[in-house]
């Protein structure tokens, strides 16, 4: 059985549906399950952040969730077209990984929320897979097979699942934006196959 590590961070509640379609389409690939993660708020305050469990939805990621996977998929919102804070602080967290190429040769993928259109999608999705690059990870993309990144008028790029959640949040994900996340999670399971 293959695991794949969906790890996110959700402000809104966005990149959390998406993360759960990503998995979906990971479970829809035979001998795959989906280890769905994310990670905490921080803090101003110096080196301070949220309780070590969650009060409520998916668990916090660990170390060890990286050294047992199979591939990953990495999901923020867009922050200034980069990835949120919370997310970032994690990955900055895996020097040890790094090292000794713990990541080396799994499959990547990465998705996005964004509150506009044009609020930063693709640099966000680039911005997330630098750190990949540098674990030695096999980055996937959506290629142009996926009919929907064609006639899309909202979220959805080949560098990876996109949703445009709109500035309050509201827009639902449509049904493009749904069978792109769902073909990017059966993607990767199928390459970490």
């Amino acid at each position: 059985m293959k695991t794949i590590l969906v790890l996110f961070y959700s402000h809104q509640g966005a990149t959390a549906k998406m993360a759960n379609l990503l998995a979906r389409g990971i479970e829809s690939v035979s001998n795959t399950q989906a280890k769905i993660r994310t990670v905490p708020e921080i803090s101003a305050t110096c080196e301070a952040t949220t309780d070590r469990i969650p009060s409520s939805g998916f668990p916090y990621v660990e170390l060890d969730d990286l050294r047992h996977c199979d591939a990953l998929a990495l999901g923020s919102p867009t922050r200034f077209g980069n990835m949120a804070a919370p997310l970032k602080y994690f990955l900055e967290k895996t020097s040890a990984e790094w090292l000794s190429g713990t990541l080396v040769d799994k499959p990547a993928a990465v998705f996005t929320s964004t509150s506009s259109l044009h609020g930063g999608q693709e640099a966000t999705l680039l911005s997330m897979m630098i750190p990949l690059l540098h674990h030695g990870m096999i980055i996937c993309g959506l290629p142009y097979t996926e009919s929907d990144l064609l006639t899309t008028i909202s979220g959805g790029t080949p560098y990876g699942a996109s949703h445009v959640a709109g500035a309050d949040n509201r827009n639902t994900i449509s049904k493009e934006e749904k069978r792109l996340c769902i073909a990017l999670g059966k993607r990767l399971a199928k390459l970490a196959q």
